[in-house]
């Protein structure tokens, strides 16, 4: 039975890594592919945390690289279900790099990942609702829609002028 309600905290899911050689571009910094695997697995699994089913990766909205992340770093990526729609889920990664030695923290990524909750023959399947309660999470919920709607119209999955979120951009006239 699918519940029809869960607050978004639920799903909520702390990753750490420590960034060994292996990860590590030829200027010993972490490997964009190997951030947006760790960003992949911490939002799936968030995601799954929500749905209570398997889940397979649908979208990953622009991720750029604000500051790199260095060899021997922690990081940790922070992972929350924002907003639910039928049978996918917007997820909002956040990902800190800290130099632990010197106690050096910084704000590295944010992404929006949407995955699909799907049965087991690959079906997708009914997800509950979420219920946003601090007033980030309010934020991310209410601005979920935006996101959805630019999503469907770039991959021409939705027309421009059938998004109502974005109107405004498009300077679409009724």
């Amino acid at each position: 039975m699918l519940t029809k309600k869960k607050y978004a905290r639920e799903s909520a899911v702390i990753m750490t890594e420590m960034v060994l050689p292996n990860d590590t571009n030829t200027l010993n910094n972490l490997m964009g592919g190997r951030l947006m695997h760790w960003m992949d697995i911490v939002s799936a699994i968030a995601a799954q945390k929500h749905s209570n089913s398997m889940v397979v990766t649908a979208s990953v909205d622009n991720v750029s690289f604000g500051k790199p992340i260095q060899l021997g770093n922690v990081v940790t990526l922070k992972a929350q279900v924002t907003r639910a729609f039928n049978s996918s889920m917007e997820i909002h990664i956040e990902v800190s790099a800290e130099d632990v030695p010197l106690g050096q923290k910084v704000e590295s990524n944010r992404a929006f990942f949407t995955f699909v909750a799907v049965d087991k023959s690959g079906k997708p399947q009914a997800v509950p609702e979420v219920i946003p309660e601090t007033e980030e999470e309010q934020e991310l919920y209410a601005s979920a829609l935006r996101r959805r709607q630019l999503r469907l119209v770039l991959a021409k999955r939705m027309k421009p002028d059938e998004a109502t979120e974005l109107k405004s951009i498009f300077k679409i006239e009724n």
